[in-house]
């Protein structure tokens, strides 16, 4: 009796310790994911990138690791916590939406006051490390960058379909802030940049916004495919900068910074992007939004391999 007393006491002694520990270190990873996906990852690597392709270019033969990665890193935490700050703004249209109902915030797993501390103090720390590792240019634009995101585009977002153009000023910043940060200032490399980006984001944006175009409805954004269900107009925004992406995209080779080969990479890149939005606009499908959409997420990325192919 006395040795089955005591094993039904090492049984429950040995669950009560066993027992907190599976669910600590699930709960500890979940909230850990939960931050992470604050900064939304996947769409600011693209940012980051921008900005480190931006500072190659700029510090041309003068290449810096340290003050590249220091450059990236600060980068990288002004996204962050501009993506954390813009999550607390849209957190009720997040929830009304398919596919940001997920969102810490949306779902209700961090808290107005978890997610403000995180994303001001990451913010913060990129600045900071921007402002000394790189050049107070640098750090302003980022802070520029930060401001014209969520003062800005987000409140003009929900009132008014021209916010697409607005918001594409702080989407293209990113490789001006590599660029001040490589050469202290901006020049005439920095801008061409900016213009390239600038113009890419509308056929990109167009895409998205047809494909959620439902999601947008229900949150109440007055964007172009809500205001016009036919797609017409999406569909020519689209042609119109894909066409004017074109010129555009020549500018890095007219600004001295490539040679002909990049000339004549970027030009069959750009005509593909526009047979893309060509195709979009004959057909407005989903289909076919999505390999707008697809073209492009990888135009970009080679547009910048072939700057930094042919650097001058």
């Amino acid at each position: 009796m006395k040795k089955s007393s005591g094993a039904v006491f090492d049984a429950i002694a040995a669950k009560a310790h066993a027992a907190p520990f599976p669910n600590v270190e699930p709960a500890v990873h979940h909230r850990f994911a939960d931050y992470f996906a604050l900064t939304k990852p996947r769409l600011n690597f693209l940012v980051v990138v921008t900005a480190a392709v931006g500072f190659y270019l700029g510090a041309g033969t003068n290449l810096d690791l340290l003050r590249w990665a220091q450059a990236i890193v600060g980068t990288a935490l002004v996204a962050g916590g501009a993506a954390g700050l813009n999550q607390i703004y849209e957190r009720d249209t997040d929830s009304l939406m398919w596919r940001t109902r997920t969102r810490p915030l949306a779902a209700h797993r961090l808290t107005v006051p978890e997610a403000t501390i995180f994303s001001v103090t990451l913010s913060a720390a990129g600045l900071l490390l921007l402002a000394t590792r790189g050049n107070l240019v640098a750090a302003a634009l980022a802070l520029l960058t930060l401001v014209s995101y969520n003062v800005v585009y987000k409140p003009m977002k929900r009132r008014s379909q021209l916010a697409t153009l607005v918001g594409a000023i702080p989407g293209a910043l990113p490789p001006m802030i590599g660029w001040a940060a490589a050469r202290g200032g901006l020049s005439a490399g920095a801008w061409t940049l900016f213009a390239i980006v600038f113009v890419w984001q509308i056929p990109h944006f167009m895409a998205i916004a047809w494909l959620y175009r439902e999601d947008f409805r229900r949150a109440g954004f007055p964007l172009l495919p809500v205001l016009h269900p036919d797609g017409r107009s999406t569909a020519r925004q689209a042609v119109l900068f894909s066409l004017l992406l074109l010129p555009v995209s020549m500018l890095p080779f007219w600004a001295g910074m490539t040679g002909v080969s990049y000339v004549i990479g970027a030009g069959i890149g750009s005509l593909g992007l526009l047979a893309a939005a060509v195709s979009f606009a004959s057909e407005r499908t989903n289909e076919r939004a999505r390999r707008l959409f697809l073209g492009s997420i990888t135009y970009l990325p080679i547009l910048w391999l072939l700057l930094i192919a042919d650097r001058r």
